[in-house]
């Protein structure tokens, strides 16, 4: 099983028995996120490069993956990827540096899953 599959049924799995428990709170947080990254203002690119950048400075490595999969998903280039982990390590500094390396990572899987 790939990474990205692995991480995929992973959160699928977790997010139906989260959802499951029918509490209103956790439904209500889950719709908010996913309408979150919708287009408006700001585009549905944009807002998950934003959302990446912020994974990568909170260093939450399922939130990068979750994240470098939708920007893949868009058509974000892997110059513009490079350029999102540049502003991610200046504004978190070094210790972003660990989370980059995993985020090449997988984004090198997302690429060789096409």
């Amino acid at each position: 099983m790939t990474k990205v599959n692995e991480f995929n049924e992973y959160r699928s799995r977790m997010n139906e028995k989260i959802l499951a428990s029918d509490n209103l709170v956790l439904k209500r947080l889950f719709n908010l996120d996913t309408n979150t990254y919708q287009n408006g203002a700001l585009s549905s690119e944009v807002k998950e490069m934003l959302g990446l950048v912020a994974s990568m400075v909170l260093r939450c490595d399922d939130c990068v993956k979750y994240h470098l999969e939708k920007c893949h998903q868009l058509g974000v280039t892997s110059a513009q990827m490079f350029e999102i982990f540049a502003v991610a390590n200046i504004v978190g500094g070094t210790i972003v540096i660990p989370h980059t390396r995993r985020a090449v990572e997988f984004w090198e899987a997302l690429q060789q899953a096409e």
